[in-house]
């Protein structure tokens, strides 16, 4: 989602930084500048470095709440009883954005939920401080993770919402794009 989101910024004119953690994907525009990482506090790193030279930006990554407290240097051998993993918090890297964000830039957020989806979207948008959060429902058939295509609810800070139809990604990324570039010459 994230790419097609990024192509969309690009193909509408706006010069684009896509901090991406590893994957298969590619991308190759030139108002597109990529910066990998490989972990969530590299991303946090690159994200809180970046956003004070931006109109906005669109926190569509999937990072994980969570992250090892130990690394292990080795594959772990199966042993006779249960292993435990320490866990500790990654940063909350929107949260930290919206800390951050300057009059008249742009936050974009999203929220995979599973139960009571708009009440925690809507929850998630305040704590964080986002102008509009993109709503996915794991309900939803056919979207979300490891589909081309998606359902979304965009969810204004206004509270004003737009739902939309199942659709491929890149259809989806348009009409995220769209509520950003109307929400931008509205500030």
């Amino acid at each position: 989602m994230g790419y097609a989101i990024a192509t969309s910024l690009a193909e509408s004119g706006a010069e684009v930084i896509l901090v991406s953690g590893p994957t298969a994907l590619s991308i190759s525009h030139p108002n597109i500048r990529k910066i990998d990482v490989t972990s969530a506090e590299e991303m946090y790193h690159a994200a809180v470095e970046a956003f004070p030279s931006c109109d906005g930006a669109v926190m569509s990554a999937a990072v994980a709440d969570y992250a090892p407290v130990k690394k292990e240097e080795q594959k772990v051998k199966r042993g006779e009883g249960n292993y435990t993993i320490d866990l500790k918090p990654n940063p909350d890297i929107a949260a930290s954005l919206g800390k951050i964000k300057k009059e008249g830039q742009l936050l974009v957020g999203f929220a995979l939920e599973t139960h009571d989806e708009e009440t925690n979207a809507q929850r998630k948008l305040e704590k964080k401080n986002l102008d509009f959060i993109v709503l996915n429902s794991l309900q939803d058939k056919g979207a979300g993770f490891q589909y081309d295509t998606n359902q979304i609810t965009i969810i204004e800070r206004n509270g004003k919402q737009h739902r939309f139809e199942l659709k491929p990604k890149t259809e989806v990324a348009a009409d995220i794009v769209n509520v950003m570039i109307d929400m931008m010459e509205r500030k």
